[in-house]
């Protein structure tokens, strides 16, 4: 049976794990500071949809370019270098905190170019993955990658929350040391498989990360999925609006409501990583996306903080099971000289969901009010789901290990 301290022997992958840790407590805490700053600031819902947009505009602009980056150069160094710019931004926001001259514009001008930061240091961590451990453990350490990353999902929302409480400043200052931490981590890491030759600059090598993903029908569909899955379901913009305003709380509730995803997945990924899905693994994807719908609907329609944490760690809970098959899908299945291409590919239509999701949030709570954004985003994720299943049956037979 592999454990965590079988994957801590590999010195690599634990400076990684570390890394990512910091990394996403860090994004978590400035994720809190800035919308609740910002709401305070204009008390927009659109305002807060503006925020997922300007980290999802870099992405989708860069997203070729991400792909060659990280196939064409060392993978260590890209990711240290794109940490030490979300410092800065976070240094930036630090001190425009401090001077007062924080606006609407200037925050979401930050938040765009820390998007850019973070859309070439996703896909890069991605595709280094594969390189720290062996090939048949690959869908265990995505499992543990996952457990740590919710531990600090759970984690950096409730601190983002205490912090910010203090005082933004603290936050924002935190948020800089962590970023500048796991630089350092990332820069210690070292392969232990030999990189694979590089091919040439090309038009077609540009775009062969989308030809790959097209080509390969079981990770279209999941990709796919999640982009559709994600955007339609995603609330987590409007938590500020549903912890002030629906659920009467202050920043700590909204601190504890951005942490309630990551318990869920958090749980979920400490069984997976005992007992990885081997057999279903279709039906047990799909299904998963479903009872995300659901617990996004249930969500919605509460109005007690009890209940909506426990709704929200069920979605969290649900996403984690998705997220560890597509990602292990994605990894296992692409060849380590384009895992850089596909990564960015598949970033784009996963993780930069996330942000397109909390702009269509906030765009549609601006028209009809948060509470039927979140219904219309539950229904619609399951509704896709169904679909999905008749338009990809592939999917539903594929396997993780052969």
């Amino acid at each position: 049976m592999t454990t965590a301290r079988t994957f801590m022997r590999h010195p690599s992958f634990a400076l990684f794990w570390f890394s990512r840790v910091l990394s996403t407590v860090a994004f978590q805490v400035q994720a809190v500071a800035v919308g609740w700053q910002l709401y305070a600031l204009t008390g927009s819902a659109l305002d807060l949809g503006l925020v997922g947009l300007a980290q999802f505009l870099p992405m989708i602009l860069l997203t070729l370019l991400v792909g060659q980056v990280a196939d064409r150069f060392d993978r260590r160094l890209v990711v240290a270098v794109c940490q030490l710019v979300e410092a800065a931004g976070a240094a930036t926001l630090l001190l425009g905190t401090l001077g007062g001259w924080l606006t609407k514009t200037s925050i979401l001008a930050i938040v765009f170019v820390v998007g850019a930061s973070r859309a070439f240091e996703s896909p890069t961590m991605a595709a280094l993955v594969p390189r720290l451990v062996p090939r048949d453990v690959i869908p265990r350490a995505i499992a543990r990658i996952n457990s740590a990353s919710q531990t600090a999902r759970i984690v950096g929302p409730s601190l983002g929350g205490v912090l910010y409480g203090l005082g933004a400043t603290r936050a924002y200052a935190t948020v800089c040391a962590l970023f500048c931490v796991a630089s350092v981590l990332a820069t210690w890491i070292r392969r232990e498989t030999p990189a694979a030759a590089r091919e040439p600059v090309t038009l077609a090598s540009f775009f062969s990360g989308i030809l790959f993903i097209r080509n390969t029908r079981p990770i279209l569909g999941a990709v796919s999925l999640d982009l559709f899955a994600v955007l339609l379901g995603g609330a987590t913009a409007l938590l500020p609006i549903y912890a002030r305003d629906i659920l009467g709380t202050g920043p700590w509730g909204l601190g504890l409501l951005r942490s309630s995803p990551g318990i869920g997945a958090l749980f979920a990924s400490l069984i997976l990583a005992r007992y990885p899905i081997e057999r279903r693994v279709g039906p047990v994807f799909f299904g998963a996306v479903i009872v995300f719908g659901t617990a996004t609907v249930v969500f919605g329609l509460s109005t007690n903080l009890a209940l909506s944490v426990a709704a929200l760690g069920v979605l969290g809970a649900s996403d984690l099971v998705s997220v560890v098959i597509r990602y292990s899908l994605v990894q296992m299945r692409t060849p380590d000289q384009m895992r850089g291409r596909v990564s960015a590919v598949s970033s784009l239509f996963t993780g930069t969901s996330n942000q397109l999701g909390e702009f269509e949030s906030g765009l549609t709570a601006a028209l009809f009010g948060p509470v039927p954004a979140v219904l219309i985003g539950g229904v619609g994720t399951i509704v896709v789901a169904l679909t999905w299943m008749r338009l990809f049956p592939e999917l539903r037979r594929i396997r993780l290990v052969q």
